[in-house]
C-alpha cells in the first residue's frame, strides 16, 4: 500500500526530488566535496626536518645553551627515532644539563642503532668516569678502542681511569699512546707528568711540564711545574713567578681539593702545599682563595 500526502504540492514534490538528487550526487562523487587539506610529510622530508633541528641543537650546544639544545634534540628524536647522531646530540645536551642517567639512556639508544661507532662507547665511558665507576668506564673504553684504535682521547680517558685506580704504570702507558697519536695533546702530556711525579721521576716530570706550557700556557701545568721546581731544584725565583701567574690564571688551583679533583696525586699536592706556604706567595694565595669557586 502506498502512503500518499494529499497536501504535498507539485513544487514541494520537485524540491524533494531535487534535494535527494543532490544528496545522491554528492555521495556518488566525493571528489567534488570540500575536504580540508592536511599536509602529511613523507619519510625523506621528515628526516630532513629532524636533521635540521638536530643541527640547530648542536649549534646551541656550542653556544652554551644546553637547555634550549635539549628541547630541540628531544624533538628531533621524536621525529626520527633511528638516527644515532640525533641521540648522541641529545645525550650531549643532557650531559651538559647534568642529567647523567638520561644521557646514558640516550647513548645506549644510539649504540643500539649503531653499535660499531666507537665515539658512542667513549662518550658513555666519560659519564661513568664522572660517576667514579672506573671499572665500567675502562670496560667501555676498551670496547670502543677495538672499534677506533687510533682515538687519542679514548687513551687519555683510559689513563685517567687508571690514575683513579692508582695503577700508575698502566696510566703512563695510556698517556704515551695518546701523545704518540697526537703530539700536541697537552692534557695527556700534562697527566703523563702527573704520573711521573707520583712514581718519583721528578726530573722527567719537570721536563714534560716545560714541554706542556710551550704548547699551552695553562694554569695547571704552570703550578705543577712551579711545585716540581721548588721541590727538586729549590729555584725559588722561577717557581714563585710561575705560581703567581698560575694562580692569576685559575685561582681554583689554590685548593688541594680542586687539585685532587684534577687527579693530582698526594706527592704533588704536598709539594704544592709547601710552595704555597712561602711568605712571598701569601698575598697571591689569599687573592686566589677570594676569587676561587666554592
Amino acid at each position: 500500500m502506498k502512503h500518499t500526502n494529499p497536501g504535498l504540492s507539485k513544487a514541494s514534490h520537485w524540491l524533494l526530488v531535487t534535494l535527494f538528487s543532490l544528496s545522491a550526487g554528492l555521495l556518488a562523487t566525493p571528489s567534488k566535496a570540500f575536504v580540508p587539506y592536511l599536509y602529511q610529510p613523507n619519510k625523506n622530508s621528515l628526516r630532513a626536518t629532524s636533521l635540521s633541528i638536530g643541527r640547530t641543537a648542536a649549534q646551541l650546544l656550542q653556544l652554551g645553551q644546553a637547555k634550549e639544545a635539549e628541547r630541540l634534540a628531544e624533538l628531533s628524536v621524536r621525529l626520527v627515532k633511528t638516527d644515532d647522531k640525533l641521540w648522541a646530540i641529545l645525550a650531549e645536551a643532557q650531559l651538559r644539563a647534568n642529567k647523567l642517567e638520561k644521557a646514558k639512556a640516550s647513548l645506549k639508544k644510539a649504540k643500539s642503532i649503531n653499535p660499531k661507532k666507537g665515539s658512542l662507547w667513549f662518550a658513555e665511558a666519560s659519564i661513568e668516569l664522572q660517576e667514579k665507576n672506573t671499572n665500567k668506564a675502562i670496560e667501555l673504553l676498551n670496547r670502543g678502542l677495538k672499534l677506533e684504535p687510533e682515538n687519542a682521547g679514548a687513551y687519555f680517558h683510559l689513563g685517567n681511569a687508571k690514575i683513579m685506580q692508582l695503577k700508575f704504570r698502566a696510566a703512563l702507558l695510556a698517556f704515551e699512546k695518546a701523545t704518540k697519536l697526537k703530539p700536541t695533546f697537552w692534557e695527556a702530556l700534562n697527566n703523563k707528568a702527573l704520573v711521573l711525579f707520583e712514581i718519583g721521576d721528578i726530573k722527567t716530570s719537570i721536563k714534560t711540564w716545560r714541554e706542556v706550557i710551550q704548547i699551552n700556557a695553562n694554569a695547571e701545568p704552570m703550578l705543577a711545574l712551579a711545585a716540581g721546581i721548588y721541590h727538586a731544584e729549590k729555584n725559588n725565583e722561577e717557581a714563585l713567578k710561575l705560581a703567581k701567574e698560575a694562580l692569576s690564571k685559575n685561582p681554583n688551583y689554590v685548593s688541594s681539593k680542586y687539585q685532587e679533583k684534577q687527579l693530582w696525586g698526594e706527592k704533588l699536592r704536598a709539594a704544592t702545599k709547601a710552595l704555597l706556604s712561602l711568605p712571598e706567595l701569601q698575598a697571591n694565595v689569599e687573592r686566589a682563595r677570594a676569587n676561587s669557586e666554592p
